[in-house]
């Protein structure tokens, strides 16, 4: 009985917010075509946060009281399913824009779009040059006022845990000397696992931390930097696991 309700709950869902989500997404690619979307960040908001009200996800954020939104910085998140663009977009309060495969550029339509919305191309196939390129794209983007976001496991979780985070965004904030932001997203995989489509009852949690000074660190002192961050970030994740343990059907 409790497999039936969730599978008409998540095809409703589903349609629900699929709809929605080509309806005003084909808008808002049209906008983009007459008004920048970098100077039209409203909309984009709305729509992210109305996806996740449509798939019926209870939504809280908690946000550390020395972060500042005003501050240009990196935030580091966790990476769980295909929700986060939706979910951190609806919880972080200043502009920002992330990292994206340099190939995904390429793709008719998306590709387009990814390039108008701002977003950071980043080499697939990891090279000096390319990385000098992203490096200076990052530092522009920065430069402007633009925020950045980076999910540096480099995949999405399979089992929920927050795996290892890759050195590049460490590095790069490091050269930079610009700040980071730790973000955790909890209790998104209980909601949604990748590699299966059904959508749980549930609410998802974005904790906001503190913001870490990277102006004064070492170059030798990245891993350190690297594994704090982690640990700040996976903390209320595997907290969150071991209470509420995902849902199986």
């Amino acid at each position: 009985m409790r497999k039936a309700y969730l599978t008409i709950r998540s095809l409703v869902l589903w349609a629900v917010s699929g709809i929605h989500f080509g309806l005003v997404g084909t808008f808002l690619i049209f906008l983009a075509s007459f008004i920048d979307p970098r100077k039209n960040d409203w909309p984009q908001r709305l729509f992210f946060r109305n996806i996740l009200r449509l798939t019926g996800v209870r939504f809280e954020v908690h946000r550390s009281a020395d972060f500042d939104p005003r501050r240009t910085s990196i935030f580091v998140c966790n990476h769980v399913n295909i929700f986060d663009p939706f979910v951190v977009y609806s919880a972080i309060p200043q502009f920002f824009r992330g990292f994206e495969l340099e190939s995904h550029f390429k793709i008719p339509v998306y590709g387009w779009m990814m390039g108008r919305f701002g977003n950071i191309p980043v080499p697939d196939a990891p090279s000096r040059e390319g990385l000098e390129t992203m490096t200076k794209r990052a530092k522009a983007a920065l430069d402007s006022g633009i925020s950045l976001i980076a999910f540096p496991e480099g995949a999405r979780t399979r089992n929920g845990h927050v795996q290892p985070f890759k050195k590049g965004i460490f590095n790069l904030a490091q050269k930079l000397g610009i700040p980071i932001v730790p973000v955790s997203i909890v209790g998104s995989y209980q909601f949604f696992q990748t590699g299966n489509w059904m959508l749980y009852p549930g609410k998802i949690t974005v904790y906001v931390h503190d913001t870490i000074e990277t102006a004064n660190i070492d170059r030798t002192e990245v891993d350190a930097l690297r594994q704090r961050i982690h640990d700040i970030v996976s903390q209320p994740v595997e907290k969150s696991l071991l209470e509420n343990p995902p849902e199986r059907t």
